[in-house]
């Protein structure tokens, strides 16, 4: 198939092309999502949106809602009444894609955007900044190799010898994070952020609500296109403005992706993006004396070692506990689950009948 111009400048590229199925665009024209409703898609094709909806035979044998396409997927099209209305037919496999496991009996996600290259993470240096937060966002990006780059907003009020003192304590962590602190109010490092921005390659930001991304987004357009909400002033927190995902082309030719603003992250997919998150605990953990050591009270081990001496915080290594046994817990079948859980309540029952019988006595 042939690779268009605007294709190009749309983010098509090697690994997408090497990914193609020859049959399907043979038939078929190929074109990007940019926004994902309901029950339909806004599709770009040579410069011009299109709404579309899934084939039936895709609805059909789309599993889960990661078997459907989400913004910034590419998709085979059929295209009617003069481009006007359109029918998809499948998508290209994603070289990047981010996603979140949801709750319930079966194992589902929810997409957040696809063929990403770079992901803002903001947070706000007066009321949002989160070590811990920063630490699910950073597991999430790295798990299909989307590079992070961390955005603080808010820097006019904040003295910078305060914020200094909070980029420090996230390369403490992240040692190679690129980190810009800026304001949307006084204009301060937005053409930093700009100069980050590349045509033909995809960004996204993500963050919690009112941390500033629809403005800083406002901001890189050069006009007011998308409705904001002041923070609340009793909590710190922000209303949600962007109540769906939409792919935009910049002036630069760089597209962004501006997301709903997610305070909680509680169930994540997490596998390798762990690892190379808590890159320092899993090298920790291999300079213990045991291959089998629980980091508990054994004698020679590296991690209790670096708790005691402070180069590994209590914090970050909770925090990694805690994901790794929410990683764990998200890999076991429903039964396994169920049996857990049935397991707990006995546990609970015997301490109940223990605790009736000693007041009956």
């Amino acid at each position: 198939m042939k690779i268009t111009e605007h294709m190009l400048q749309m983010g098509f590229n090697q690994a997408l092309q090497d990914n193609i199925d020859n049959d399907k665009a043979a038939i078929y024209d190929i074109a990007r999502v940019i926004t994902v409703h309901r029950d339909s898609y806004i599709i770009c094709k040579a410069g011009d949106d299109v709404t579309a909806k899934l084939s039936g035979k895709f609805l059909h044998e789309a599993q889960t809602t990661i078997d459907r396409p989400t913004v910034g997927d590419w998709v085979y099209v059929d295209f009617h009444d003069d481009n006007s209305d359109a029918v998809i037919h499948g998508f290209i496999p994603r070289i990047s894609v981010m996603k979140r496991k949801m709750v319930g009996k079966r194992t589902d996600y929810q997409l957040i955007a696809a063929n990403i290259d770079t992901a803002f993470i903001v947070q706000s240096l007066h009321d949002d900044f989160n070590l811990r937060r920063l630490e699910r966002y950073m597991v999430m990006i790295t798990e299909t190799g989307i590079t992070p780059i961390m955005l603080l907003s808010k820097s006019d009020l904040m003295a910078e010898d305060d914020i200094a003192e909070k980029i420090a304590t996230i390369l403490a962590i992240i040692p190679d994070m690129t980190i810009v602190p800026f304001s949307n109010e006084d204009g301060t490092n937005l053409e930093k952020i700009k100069g980050l921005l590349h045509a033909g390659k995809t960004y996204c930001m993500v963050g919690s609500s009112g941390v500033g991304k629809t403005t800083l987004l406002n901001s890189l357009l050069g006009e007011a296109l998308f409705a904001t909400a002041a923070v609340r002033e009793y909590d710190g927190k922000g209303r949600h403005t962007t109540t769906s995902r939409h792919l935009i082309q910049l002036a630069n030719g760089a597209m962004m992706i501006d997301t709903p603003g997610m305070r909680e992250l509680g169930n994540l997919l997490t596998d390798s993006g762990i690892d190379e998150t808590f890159s320092e605990i899993i090298e920790l953990a291999q300079q213990c004396k045991f291959n089998d050591c629980s980091h508990q009270n054994e004698k020679n081990c590296a991690i209790l070692a670096a708790l005691k001496d402070g180069s590994l915080t209590e914090a970050r290594y909770q925090s990694y506990k805690k994901m790794q046994r929410e990683a764990d817990f998200k890999d076991m079948s429903y039964v396994q689950k169920k049996q857990k859980g049935k397991k707990f309540q006995k546990q609970i029952n015997a301490v109940l009948k223990d605790k009736r019988s000693r007041e009956n006595y």
